[in-house]
């Protein structure tokens, strides 16, 4: 029996030891990881801005105007050019377009009701608070992309991601993505880790990041790999008809027809060949 009780023994000590030992690796990764996003967020923070937005909301209902307001919104954007090019959420630029998709989602007709939005101003405010008026120039609903331009060219080149350099990640590998936060947070930036969850192929290469991705704060921000190498945009990729009903809503985003994902850097680079330059 004392045998016995010695080779327990040995079989926690030897269990704890390894549990040790891999905790111990565990945190060493994740030390490398932090040290390598933080090498990336110095490197590319100052091309993560904020937009702001001021929008003219009327309802409709029936084909006459029953209420108009204005409402402001800031949304996060990536410089993805020099002259000041920068690509920001489609749906964050008209809500009323997500406002519609969401109840079509949901199984829900709106008849004759609908709301309707328009941009009245665009600002790109800088990392350094200076802000810079702008216009909306290209807009692509379906893979909720806009792309905005100072009205006037900037006295220097800004800083831009560049997309060219794209990163391709597989599946679990881990992703860097750059946030900016806003005026309660004195638009500090802000930075997430995570992995790849899935890729699909159809109808185009996307990824899909876990549990951050999920959060419509992060749409408009660049996600990198480990290398610093850009793999894209975060953006909401809509169904056009939907999840298929009230049910699929308890399938959560996904099966409502709604899913953040990160839209290729390639991708977004030939739609932006297609924005046009401010000539007045």
């Amino acid at each position: 029996m004392a045998y016995i009780s010695l080779a327990r023994k040995r079989c926690v000590f030897a269990a704890v030891l390894a549990g040790m030992v891999f905790l111990a690796t565990f945190r060493a990764v994740a030390d490398e990881d932090a040290e390598k996003g933080r090498d990336i967020v110095e490197r590319w923070e100052s091309s993560v801005v904020t937009v702001r937005l001021v929008m003219e909301q009327r309802v409709v209902v029936g084909g006459r105007e029953m209420s108009k307001s204005e409402g402001k919104n800031e949304v996060t954007g990536t410089i993805i050019d020099p002259s000041g090019l920068v690509v920001v959420s489609f749906f964050s630029t008209s809500p009323n377009e997500l406002y519609q998709q969401m109840a079509a989602a949901m199984g829900q007709d709106s008849g004759d009701w609908k709301m309707e939005s328009e941009t009245t101003d665009v600002k790109i405010r800088l990392p350094d608070g200076n802000e810079l008026p702008a216009k909306i120039v290209l807009r692509d609903k379906d893979l909720d992309l806009a792309f905005i331009r100072p009205v006037e060219k900037p006295a220097e080149p800004l800083p831009a991601v560049d997309l060219s350099a794209k990163g391709a990640p597989e599946l679990l590998d881990t992703v860097v993505v750059i946030n900016r936060l806003g005026r309660v947070a004195s638009w500090a930036t802000a930075v997430y880790i995570d992995r790849i969850h899935a890729i699909a192929e159809k109808p185009r290469r996307f990824y899909v990041p876990g549990g951050m991705g999920a959060m419509e704060s992060e749409l408009g921000c660049p996600a990198f790999t480990l290398d610093g190498k850009a793999v894209g945009i975060l953006v909401l990729r809509v169904l056009p008809s939907g999840g298929g009903g009230m049910g699929s809503a308890f399938g959560g985003m996904s099966g409502a027809g709604m899913l953040p994902v990160i839209l290729p850097s390639e991708d977004i680079l030939e739609v932006a060949k297609q924005a046009p330059e401010i000539t007045e």
